[in-house]
């Protein structure tokens, strides 16, 4: 049962909560023992309330997801959890991670709690919006990157990184709704009741928007950012951010992926090399270059 609580948590999703390093890193604080401590412990706290989170929408469209090709096989839906047990983790989770929050940094512990705030919103209210649920989905990352803001001291972190980071999961958003109206126009079940509200050439828009205005943003942070070297080295890591908006665009026209980020990521290997050396790339541009 266990195991099967673990598997309701998601852990593959937690690939997304990485996020919390980016004031870390971009603050040039890496190589910092104690604030690579402290933001390492938001991390795992971080995975605690989002996974609280994924229990929750598993209980809460359970009757949807035992309709769907790949969701029937969650642990709740599959019914190798009971309700009661997931419902029980879903409260004692929270009671046990966010007080930890607090102890750890008062601003993160508020941070943590609007973030589980919002995520519940999302998941009784908001996904039913019309393109408010994608939004919501965005401020959560945002949340996230703030959340690691909070946890150090900060000197050189860019706003920029904030417009950057939201451009990119509203891509990536209307990208997976994209595909669950994909999927569902070619005989899936739509267990998603805010698909009927879109279609395909509005989303398409949406992505081209989007798309465009992510590479602009992250151009501009690359050589208009007061706290990156002096340089404009970091304009060269431009390349890996073009690259990867056109192969997740690839594996969603031409591959039909789910348009799941943390799937696509850990499925397709160009994406994830892509993501690698533009780390490293970036990483070496603000410690050593």
């Amino acid at each position: 049962m266990l195991l099967a609580l673990l598997k309701s948590m998601r852990p593959k999703q937690w690939t997304k909560n990485v996020v919390i390093f980016a004031a870390l890193t971009f603050d040039e604080q890496l190589f910092d023992l104690p604030s690579l401590i402290v933001t390492a412990l938001g991390f795992i706290l971080l995975c605690l309330i989002s996974g609280t989170v994924y229990i929750i929408n598993d209980l809460v469209d359970i009757e949807k997801d035992k309709l769907h090709s790949k969701k029937k096989f969650r642990p709740i839906a599959a019914g190798k959890i009971s309700k009661k047990a997931a419902t029980i983790a879903a409260i004692l989770l929270p009671l046990i991670a966010l007080p930890l929050s607090f102890l750890l940094n008062p601003v993160f512990g508020l941070l943590m709690t609007l973030y589980l705030v919002l995520q519940l919103a999302y998941s009784f209210k908001l996904k039913h919006l019309v393109i408010i649920d994608v939004m919501t989905i965005a401020a959560g990352f945002v949340i996230r990157v703030g959340a690691g803001v909070s946890l150090i001291e900060v000197a050189r972190f860019s706003p920029w990184l904030y417009v950057c980071i939201t451009l990119l999961m509203l891509f990536m958003g209307f990208g997976k709704r994209r595909q669950e109206l994909l999927l569902f126009q070619n005989g899936g079940k739509n267990t998603r009741a805010i698909l009927s509200d879109y279609s395909l050439k509005f989303l398409d828009d949406m992505i081209l928007i989007v798309a465009a205005a992510t590479i602009m943003s992250y151009s501009l942070y690359t050589f208009n950012a007061p706290n990156l070297p002096g340089n404009h080295w970091m304009m060269l890591t431009i390349p890996f951010v073009l690259y990867g908006i056109f192969r997740y665009l690839y594996t969603i026209h031409i591959l039909n992926g789910s348009g799941d980020p943390s799937e696509v990521l850990l499925q397709d290997r160009p994406l994830l090399i892509t993501v690698i050396l533009w780390g490293l790339s970036a990483i070496a541009i603000l410690y050593w270059l």
